[in-house]
């Protein structure tokens, strides 16, 4: 082990943004080990990373069975937030929602220099959270550690997407709190800052019609004795979708920048004609000259959300998405079309990671 190596261990992985991240910021950091349920996130991840990184399977069979890494100085990840999401009810006794604990034990082991948690804003005001501060006062499991909180807007770090997401960051309280980077990106730049990237801008040179449909059925990745489709880069992902008339038609009828409010009446689902206010997002175009809105796993559904692509007649393809999270060509993607989209949409937008990653080499 090189004595200027960063050795990081990523909980709650997925696909591996915050590793992407993480690798981009700097070629000190190296990620020893990563722990993912979803067989198809470890499988992207693993083909991404290389063998013998993932652990596939839940993280409390993987505390009471792996041997811990050694020499950890940085702890990354994001439990799953589903349970006090603000998208749709909230649940908050979701089993989920606790699985910050399992976060902590894996501190308490492996005793690491740093440690960043990455999860939706919801989550600084939910009682996990408060659990979890409380966990770092005098006499609580985590004593020896103290962070601070932060709600982040990945769009100011250069990612071409409008996320906001609360991130923790946390120190050994043997060493000074590394604080927060400084945000380099704002809406239409100001003093030294630049302007937000644009959906315009990091949607140049891709083509309007899709055109990597065949190869979807022609690749297959297997691993732990199952077959999924893949490996695909980004670029690969630019696949279409077959849609109704209706569809298309409602499609053709939304101006640049609109949403479903623009549609004629008869246009118009039985459902939206009785709510005449509500979410402006539903059904609606991405607009060119700004970041796009928050990329969900359901990005190929238009009726979910803002993902109209600005000018064609269909929703943005599964590449547009990575390209907005700012994942690099060199990142691998394996598994079902739905199973994808959901690594895309629950991945950590890969220029606040770096941005997070390089703030951290600067104190380490």
């Amino acid at each position: 082990m090189s004595s200027d190596e960063i050795r990081v261990l990523d909980l709650f992985a997925g696909a591996g943004g915050l590793t992407a991240g993480f690798h981009a910021a700097s070629l000190r950091f190296r990620t020893v080990a990563a722990v993912e349920m979803d067989p198809a996130a470890a499988a992207s991840y693993e083909a991404t990373f290389g063998e013998g990184i993932v652990y596939t399977g839940m993280i409390q069979d993987w505390l009471a069975t792996a041997a811990m890494p050694e020499e950890i100085d940085v702890v990354v990840g994001g439990p799953p937030c589903q349970g006090f999401s603000t998208l749709g009810k909230q649940q908050i006794r979701d089993e989920r929602n606790f699985l910050w604990r399992q976060y902590a034990e894996t501190l308490i082991r492996v005793q690491p220099k740093y440690f960043v948690v990455e999860n939706v804003a919801a989550f600084e005001k939910s009682p996990q959270f408060q659990d979890f501060q409380r966990a770092t006062q005098p006499g609580g499991k985590l004593e020896d550690y103290a962070f601070e909180p932060r709600i982040l807007n990945a769009a100011d770090y250069g990612a071409p997407q409008a996320r906001k997401r609360a991130v923790l960051i946390g120190h050994h309280r043997d060493l000074p709190s590394p604080g927060f980077p400084e945000a380099t990106h704002a809406s239409g730049g100001r003093g030294t800052l630049k302007p937000h990237r644009t959906v315009a801008e990091t949607f140049v040179g891709v083509p309007l019609i899709p055109d990597m449909d065949s190869l979807f059925t022609e690749r297959a990745h297997v691993r732990d004795g199952c077959t999924f489709a893949g490996s695909f880069s980004p670029r690969e992902l630019h696949w279409s979708r077959s849609y109704q008339q209706l569809s298309l038609d409602r499609f053709a009828a939304i101006p640049a920048g609109g949403n479903r409010f623009d549609l004629p009446t008869h246009l118009q689902a039985p459902c939206w004609r009785k709510h005449t206010s509500g979410s402006g997002d539903v059904m609606g175009r991405l607009r060119s000259d700004r970041p796009s809105v928050t990329i969900r796993t359901e990005f190929f559904k238009p009726e979910k959300g803002r993902y109209l692509h600005p000018t064609a007649n269909r929703a943005i393809t599964h590449y547009e998405a990575a390209l907005l999270q700012g994942f690099p060509d060199s990142h691998r993607f394996v598994g079902s079309k739905t199973a994808i989209a959901r690594q895309i949409g629950n991945a950590v937008p890969i220029p606040l990671g770096r941005a997070i990653a390089r703030h951290l080499a600067d104190h380490i």
